[in-house]
């Protein structure tokens, strides 16, 4: 503690009120109530239903009942899937963001015009009430001033995705023979709607367009203004903008230089809407969608899942009682805690905000600036997104578009997000020792083992994805349901747990295990089914175990749900829910007149359940429209041929250089990113800069790796830096500065970027034995056990380069925090810089100095491993040198204060 700082300060902790309104008001989503709030919940849950079938079913939608046996509603095609996804998707955006608050351009320009209208023939001119009339038909129509109203615009909007989602469901044999055909084979709006038909004459030229095209343009039209309500007008006008070069991008003149090479072939609407709502290989169902169908939505349901038991709080606890009373305990929490949360969190706002209402009040207690606190927790928050094993929905992505294995994917990642939060905490450190900051007072937090003792099984989850990941070698969508079922099981064991009941519920688990057994050994089926007289007759007991053993999550269930059917209301103390589940509990427990269903057992789990899927639907939607808006641009390029004259233009601008490529890249990144979830930037930057990347012989894996580090960065990055502003909310500190304090505490996210793509060691790949005959991009793999018998690539490829980077974010810590042991002055700090330079991307300065020298006409050279070696003992021994320094200026400061400076 500062000795300015009183104990007994009370933190000045956000409630749980205040960090929803505060989220409400930064991702501008409405706040309703009644049959409005009833319907969100019932949607939300219907599509992580959904999902949820589809994990553990397939595309094929069946029962099986008993007496019946398999009964099969639907067989979906992966286009209809797809499209049902987004339209769930489509629908909770038009419910949850507002067409207009009254504040953009437009409403304003509107309103003045009322204005102005009065002003200059009165108020009860005709012309004047003839404007009021106006606008306040537009203000019923989709006005939303307090954001606690769906509108009849929304009400339309809403009826128009179910129409064109139902069309994918009930005519699909249609729409499979425009496939080949084109649109103009589809009925036309009167032969669908035969109702019409009379009035055929009235519907002008829509009477002989198709009604799929018709869909079509409607569904995106939709997908843009959902985009604008959940991510903003930025990206709307940037997919839009894709939308008309699509179509008119021929006017561009082929004989121009550098801009000659965007034109393409004229296109026709039918064939852009087509390609763009008709598709699974790009469009709004193209890939990044499907990716949102097989793994993002499994994987944001499970960190629902994990938030709502109560997760959340239980990580900060576990990481102040861990670090809290080291010197700068509050902030090293700060990055701990933040770490846990981006494992059940794919949203840097979302995480800074609800993990920062806690942290960073503590922080400031003890010392810390508001402006570094809110700094720290916007940083390693935004962190969450890089750190394995979830890594935020991109790395689903990444997993699609180079086709690597998610083990793989986190294999590869796991150094670099290490080394970002390695150095977020070195600086706090040097700053805590700059400032004189300690730690908090053991009183005020947990006892560490009782605390995991108590809470251990939060842990269990995310290690048995690991388990099924790296080990089983599971798929992703595979591992996530293994892994729901047994979050799932694991809290209904808890919430059945107490004294009285622990008998109980141990009797109930062994005679499910045993029946279980019994019915597999007989009848190869489980217990209903046994009973029922189905299954396809008897295994041997090897056979019947290993079934049991499978089936031990939905046993548990069983078990526990028993147990709370017959011994309700118990004290469930080792089990402390999310306060939204107690909230919603309580709410509904009113709702019906009937308070006493607050303190029942199987009513708080059937909450838990209903809360945790229906806030995995609020949380998907902002991700599920964007990923159906940028699928449109990857759409765009693919039907226009626009990617390999791209790639030559964006080769041309970098003149040959790697480092101009790269710095292109990074720039862009961050400047597309700014106020964009990061799965929008990755997409887009993926399509247009990947293929030069990879060209240029960058690694797949790690150009998209690059790309993805600084699309997260973008969150942290001022002027936007919606992570760092929702930070400063919490901290009550300067916004701006708040974000470059964010941005200084993440640099070491920016250069080992660099590193990797310069040595893919770091990132643990190896080049193939064939590389040479290989084309870029596929002359790398993930490195396997085996290769670390090979001393040669263990020490050069990957110790050197990853020991450098470790020590390099050390270097980098001195240079931003202007603090080690002592101060470090203007000139030292440079010089930290440089080591930190040397030591962590070698390559860059070398790179970057032939490429100079090559523009000045005097030739260039090859980055060796000799030079990268030599280059690296440099930053070493400078690095030691100015260490060496400090230590001996503290300790003359000591010598001469002739009292140690305090921990």
């Amino acid at each position: 503690m500062t000795d300015t700082d009183s104990v007994d300060d009370p933190p000045e902790e956000s409630t749980d009120e205040d960090v929803e309104e505060m989220l409400q008001e930064i991702e501008r989503r409405r706040s309703l109530q009644g049959a409005a709030a009833v319907a969100v919940a019932a949607i939300g849950i219907s599509f992580s239903l959904f999902q949820m079938w589809l994990a553990a079913k397939g595309f094929v939608l069946s029962l099986t009942l008993p007496g019946i046996g398999r009964v099969q509603l639907a067989a979906l095609q992966l286009l209809q899937i797809n499209a049902v996804h987004v339209a769930f998707g489509l629908v909770l955006a038009f419910l949850l963001y507002p067409t207009s608050t009254g504040d953009g351009v437009v409403a304003r320009r509107l309103a003045g015009l009322g204005t102005r209208t009065r002003d200059r023939f009165g108020p009860d001119h005709p012309v004047s009430r003839g404007v009021d009339a106006l606008g306040g038909g537009l203000a019923w129509l989709a006005l939303d001033r307090d954001m606690d109203r769906v509108t009849p615009f929304d009400a339309v909007a809403t009826a128009i995705t179910v129409l064109a989602a139902s069309y994918f469901i009930t005519d699909f044999p249609e729409i499979q023979r425009m496939r080949a055909l084109g649109l103009e084979a589809g009925r036309t709006l009167p032969e669908m709607v035969p109702l019409l038909s009379p009035v055929s004459g009235l519907l002008g030229p829509l009477a002989d367009v198709s009604y799929a095209f018709l869909l079509g343009v409607l569904g995106v039209l939709l997908v843009l203004e959902a985009t604008r309500r959940a991510i903003g007008l930025p990206l709307m006008l940037i997919v839009a903008a894709f939308v008309v070069y699509a179509r008119y991008g021929y006017l561009i003149p082929g004989g121009t230089a550098y801009v000659g090479v965007l034109s393409i072939p004229r296109l026709g609407w039918n064939s852009i809407v087509q390609n763009l709502w008709y598709n699974t290989e790009n469009g709004v169902f193209g890939i990044p969608v499907t990716v949102s169908v097989q793994f993002i939505y499994i994987f944001i349901l499970f960190g629902a899942f994990l938030e709502m038991s109560g997760a959340g709080q239980w990580f900060i606890d576990l990481a102040y009682g861990a670090t809290g009373t080291r010197r700068g305990g509050p902030a090293k929490a700060s990055i701990l805690a933040s770490g846990f949360m981006g494992t059940i969190s794919g949203s840097s706002i979302a995480n800074t905000v609800t993990t920062g209402a806690f942290t960073i009040p503590l922080m400031k207690r003890s010392g810390y600036r508001p402006e570094f606190a809110g700094g720290v927790e916007a940083s390693a928050s935004s962190g969450g997104q890089i750190l394995p094993p979830v890594m935020g929905a991109a790395a689903f992505l990444i997993v699609q578009y180079t086709a690597t294995p998610f083990a793989n994917v986190i294999i590869a990642a796991s150094i670099p997000a290490i080394v970002f939060f390695f150095g977020v905490w070195v600086m706090v450190h040097f700053e805590a020792t700059k400032e004189r900051i300690g730690g908090l007072d053991p009183s005020e937090l947990v006892d560490l083992r009782q605390h995991v003792r108590t809470g251990w099984f939060y842990l269990v989850p995310i290690a048995l994805l690991l388990y099924y990941l790296l080990v089983e070698r599971l798929s992703v969508a595979r591992s996530a349901w293994f892994t729901l079922i047994a979050i799932g099981a694991l809290i209904t064991l808890v919430a059945a747990y107490s004294d009285e009941t622990r008998g109980r519920l141990l009797g109930l688990l062994a005679a499910l295990f045993a029946g279980t057994f019994l019915a597999q050994y007989l009848a190869g089926a489980g217990i209903l089914g046994a009973l029922l007289g189905g299954g396809p007759g008897g295994q041997s007991p090897q056979a019947a175990f290993a079934a049991t053993v499978g089936s031990l999550g939905g046993i548990a269930i069983a078990a526990g749900v028993l147990t709370l059917a017959t011994h309700p209301y118990i004290d469930a103390h080792v089990l402390d829910f999310d306060d939204a589940v107690d909230e919603a509990a309580l709410r509904t427990a009113r709702a019906v007149d009937s308070p006493s269903l607050t303190g029942n057992g199987l009513y708080r789990l059937s909450t838990f359940l209903g809360k945790s899927m229906e806030s995995g639907a609020r949380t998907a939607v902002p991700v599920v429209v964007a990923v159906a808006a940028a699928g449109i641009i990857p759409g765009v390029i693919s039907v226009s041929g626009l990617g390999p004259n791209l790639v030559a233009l964006i080769r041309a601008v970098a003149g040959g250089s790697l480092v101009l490529l790269l710095l292109v890249t990074a720039v862009a990144s961050i400047i597309l990113g700014m106020g964009m979830p990061t799965t929008v930037t990755y997409i887009i930057l993926v399509s247009l800069l990947a293929p030069a990347l990879i060209a240029f012989g960058v690694p797949e894996l790690a150009a998209h790796l690059f790309i993805l580090y600084f699309g997260v960065i973008a969150d942290i990055t001022p002027p936007v830096a919606v992570a760092a502003y929702a930070a400063a909310g919490v901290a009550k500190s300067d916004a701006f500065q708040t974000g470059i304090e964010a941005f200084s505490l993440s640099l070491n996210k920016a250069i080992v970027p660099f590193a990797f793509v310069l040595a893919p060691g770091i990132v643990l790949l190896r080049p193939k034995a064939n590389a040479a005959t290989l084309p870029p991009g596929e002359q790398y793999r993930v490195v396997q056990l085996a290769d670390f018998a090979d001393p040669g690539f263990v020490v050069f490829d990957v110790a050197i380069p990853v020991v450098g980077v470790f020590v390099g974010v050390v270097a980098l810590a001195a240079t931003v925090i202007g603090y080690v042991s002592a101060p470090v002055d203007r000139s030292r700090r440079a010089a930290f810089a440089v080591s930190s330079l040397l030591l962590m991307a070698p390559g860059l300065a070398v790179s970057g100095t032939y490429d100079v020298l090559g523009l000045v006409g005097l030739g260039g050279g090859e980055m060796t491993l000799v030079l990268d070696v030599g280059l690296r003992a440099l930053g070493l021994a400078l690095f030691a040198a100015l260490l060496v320094e400090n230590r001996r200026q503290s300790e003359g400061v000591t010598d001469a204060a002739g009292s140690p400076e305090p921990a």
